[in-house]
């Protein structure tokens, strides 16, 4: 159990209620013992919504966590479902820039970076030569199979990303890099062994409680806080049993989608003891044995990705 941190909150504290989650187990099968899909339709704050999560338990050596890039390329997750062997779950993961395909947040495979934190946001207008470094957050999980999730410094020179169990403010100076002796002195940043992990933000729920980081990993701005979108997102429950939960929505009146505050409330009540964020949008897709769960809201279906988390 990490140790508690006050962090603040961008929402006001708001009961959603209870939502009613169905097991549909027999539209995916064959799924391994202890492996299970849920669905919802009931509304949120009276807004029609659609919701699948996964659920699987991590200590079960039949499953195989791991993840996989596009190497500077962007896949569908039927794409990457047909070129990994067609395993039990794909996911989409990381933010990540078009222009490139690059990815924004860490990737670690078989304990390989393979993709790291964007930890610079260039200042604008009058703040052009101030650089802002944010700690993005990721969730990994270690060789004896145990979950976390944590907020990270990665840097092409180091073998292993730094993590802070704790939130970690963002920085402000006129450097366009950060180095490893930049990192806040309070932050009690550590190497972070893990053999899989995938990165977003911003954090939803530590201690089984709402907790979201946004105002230190600097996701969203403005309006997008309170914005209801697709969404993914990835967390554990104190069984050590991982969850990925993914919401349909931008289709008005059949699935608008959740706020972070919401999306919070519900890995909460699948009993998330820790969970983030991850890309969503037009990006949230989630196959079970090659199934699509939510309708992807762009108009072309899957959008291509350079990342994806995956179940074997």
């Amino acid at each position: 159990m990490k140790v508690f941190v006050h962090t603040v909150l961008l929402f006001p504290l708001v009961v959603y209620g209870q939502v009613q989650w169905k097991n549909v187990d027999s539209l995916y099968q064959p799924l391994p013992t202890g492996v299970h899909v849920y669905f919802t339709n009931d509304s949120l704050n009276g807004k029609p919504n659609k919701a699948f999560y996964f659920i699987a338990p991590l200590h079960d050596k039949a499953l195989t966590f791991t993840t996989q890039v596009g190497n500077g390329k962007r896949y569908t997750p039927l794409a990457y479902f047909a070129q990994e062997g067609n395993p039990l779950l794909v996911v989409n993961a990381t933010f990540f820039e078009f222009l490139h395909n690059t990815n924004l947040n860490v990737v670690i495979n078989n304990k390989k970076l393979l993709a790291y934190n964007k930890q610079t946001i260039a200042g604008k207008g009058k703040d052009t030569l101030i650089y802002k470094h944010p700690f993005g957050s990721a969730i990994g999980i270690n060789t004896r199979r145990n979950a976390d999730v944590a907020w990270l410094y990665t840097d092409s020179a180091s073998r292993f990303p730094f993590a802070s169990q704790t939130v970690v403010p963002f920085f402000k100076d006129s450097f366009p890099d950060v180095r490893l002796q930049q990192l806040p002195k309070t932050a009690k940043f550590k190497k972070w062994k893990m053999q899989t992990a995938i990165g977003g933000g911003p954090v939803l729920v530590q201690h089984h409680s709402i907790a979201i980081t946004n105002n230190e990993e600097l996701k969203f701005t403005g309006k997008a806080l309170f914005d209801k979108h697709p969404r993914t997102a990835m967390g554990y429950t104190r069984n050590n049993e991982l969850i990925v939960m993914v919401v349909e929505g931008r289709f008005p009146g059949k699935a608008e989608g959740a706020d972070l505050q919401q999306l919070a409330e519900m890995l909460i009540q699948v009993g998330c003891e820790e969970a983030l964020n991850l890309d969503g949008g037009g990006s949230s897709c989630m196959l079970i044995n090659g199934k699509q769960t939510i309708q992807p809201s762009d108009k072309e279906g899957q959008r291509p990705v350079p990342a994806v988390f995956i179940v074997k």
